[in-house]
């Protein structure tokens, strides 16, 4: 007899390249198991030169009935490119890493910046009653940080890189409330602001880290950082010997996650101890 459970299992994933290293098969996993639900969700590499190929697939269902997935580093602004109806996040970012089938199209949001405002949302709230941002970094992370700040009405964004021309770009994709400065006027800059966030690779991996000098953040700012491996990185740690709070970026990971889950498997998932848990007992055994 057939397991009626196994003919109605829904079928999502995440496909990038490399893609051993992700942790969404074990978000998600956790949530399928915590809701019950018949679900299956995988990590799929796939080259940059096939991915064209492997969304042809997908929006045929002829590589494994899947109902939708992530999209995580190279393939983003490909997601974009290739799907049928992206919206107007997407559209703004020219970068998408979630889609689902519906209609036999595909359909592309990015909820990088949710989960960023999610996080802080979560585990420092109030942490937007302020006017002034800095963004440290401005590559392909920086993007969607910067566009959920200007979307929850942040007056003054100021983005500060090491190449300014990386800078402008963020400038005059997002408009009149971003501010591009070289990364020699990072005092100047931070004087005042409420948020101070790190998009770049900073402290990744052990990576080397100059000194940061907080002190001329408003009293009562707020220090996050993307990067979570390490959970506490030396940018936050800094920051806390400086007397300011500080919110890690494990949270954005977890967050992000939320409403690709609803879209595939019907219900919106929570972000509590217990998964934070199972994610950081993960780093701790494979870093």
């Amino acid at each position: 007899m057939v397991d009626s459970r196994e003919t109605l299992t829904i079928k999502a994933f995440v496909t990038g390249y490399p893609i051993s290293h992700s942790r969404s098969p074990l978000i998600h996993g956790y949530w399928l198991n915590k809701a019950d639900i018949a679900g299956n969700y995988e990590a799929i590499s796939v080259p940059a030169e096939s991915f064209h190929t492997f969304m042809d697939q997908l929006r045929a269902g002829t590589n494994g009935g899947f109902v939708g997935g992530n999209v995580t580093i190279p393939h983003k602004e490909a997601a974009f490119r290739f799907a049928d109806r992206n919206d107007e996040i997407v559209e703004e970012l020219g970068a998408a890493n979630t889609l689902w089938l519906e209609d036999g199209l595909i359909h592309a949001t990015n909820t990088d910046g949710y989960g960023f405002t999610a996080n802080l949302d979560q585990r420092h709230p109030g942490w937007d009653k302020t006017d002034r941002a800095l963004v440290l970094g401005a590559g392909g992370a920086s993007r969607s940080v910067v566009q959920a700040l200007r979307n929850r009405g942040i007056s003054e964004i100021h983005v500060v890189n090491r190449t300014l021309d990386r800078a402008l770009e963020l400038r005059d994709r997002f408009g009149v409330k971003v501010f591009a400065h070289p990364l020699l006027a990072l005092q100047e800059v931070m004087s005042g602001a409420g948020l101070f966030v790190n998009t770049t690779s900073l402290g990744m991996d052990g990576r080397k880290t100059p000194p940061i000098d907080f002190s001329k953040l408003k009293r009562g700012a707020v220090v996050t950082d993307i990067v979570y491996v390490p959970l506490n990185t030396p940018i936050l740690q800094m920051a806390q010997k400086q007397g300011f709070a500080t919110v890690d970026g494990l949270g954005m990971l977890l967050h992000q996650a939320r409403p690709g889950f609803e879209k595939w498997f019907g219900r919106l998932p929570e972000v509590d101890d217990t998964l934070r848990k199972h994610i950081i007992d993960d780093i701790a055994r494979h870093g």
